[in-house]
């Protein structure tokens, strides 16, 4: 393709709830730091991304694997002077819990994180792909789609040390936990960062500080992030445009697509399209 425009494909699953994927091409377009609820799997198919991530600047080349657990903080672009291409998956850490638990041989309370962002592995590499492919060409029944992405979750378990179930809360953690709850709870209402400060029993001083070092992202780009994907349950679900906009407090359309678009690089009416058919 041309490198004059950047393009984004998102396509859900036809069997499995919470599970789809995004196809990438892109050129002339960076993301905003953002985080998502789900588990992110993909794979760089040519061109290089980069990204920071984990306090850390990333570089993936082609055929490298990218592993987000749900609230990584990221952004990413294209490196170089060419087109990035990658696909990516999405699944919600309820769906993929047992099949984690089952490939481990163990049954957990908490969710699993991979503390090893990029990965050079040709089996996952393929396995992701493979889900990709049954999603993106609506092929196979619920138990192919099911059996694919059991293979990825078994893969990532057999790479060894580097996945750990859950982790040692800290009390940061905890306070901050405590704020991000807060957070949850009221995104259709107007929060403040008093409000939320009091939530994780901190002044709005030590609150900011230890907000943005452990998150790496400001109050408030947590708070339009979280808005925002809440807004993309909204529109899975079939709810309007307005109806979203509104609810969870954006000035109008125009300020929601532009936050939007810079955490999905598509508007909420392309990736409503996109996911309903």
């Amino acid at each position: 393709m041309g490198q004059s425009a950047s393009r984004f494909q998102f396509t859900k699953s036809q069997h499995i709830p919470t599970l789809k994927v995004l196809q990438a091409a892109m050129f002339d377009f960076r993301y905003d730091p953002h985080a998502h609820e789900e588990y992110a799997f993909g794979v760089t198919l040519s061109g290089r991304q980069d990204f920071f991530s984990g306090g850390q600047y990333h570089r993936s080349p082609p055929g490298n694997v990218i592993i987000f657990n749900p609230d990584d903080v990221h952004d990413g672009q294209p490196g170089g002077n060419h087109t990035l291409d990658y696909v990516m998956l999405y699944v919600h850490p309820d769906q993929v819990k047992a099949l984690f638990d089952d490939a481990l041989g163990q049954e957990t309370a908490a969710n699993f994180r991979f503390d090893t962002t990029q990965v050079q592995d040709k089996a996952l590499r393929e396995r992701i792909t493979e889900v990709a492919r049954l999603i993106t060409m609506a092929t196979g029944s619920q138990i192919d789609q099911e059996n694919a992405l059991y293979q990825v979750v078994e893969r990532i378990t057999q790479l060894g040390g580097a996945f750990q179930p859950g982790r040692t809360s800290t009390r940061p953690d905890t306070l901050l936990g405590l704020a991000k709850e807060y957070i949850h709870a009221h995104l259709d209402s107007d929060l403040s960062l008093e409000a939320i400060s009091q939530a994780a029993h901190l002044s709005k001083f030590h609150f900011l500080r230890l907000f943005r070092q452990q998150l790496g992202i400001t109050p408030y780009q947590y708070v339009i992030n979280c808005r925002v994907n809440a807004a993309c349950s909204a529109l899975e679900n079939g709810a309007s445009l307005s109806e979203v906009t509104f609810r969870y407090g954006f000035t109008d359309l125009s300020h929601f697509n532009r936050r939007f678009k810079r955490i999905y690089g598509v508007t909420p009416y392309q990736y409503q399209r996109h996911l309903i058919r």
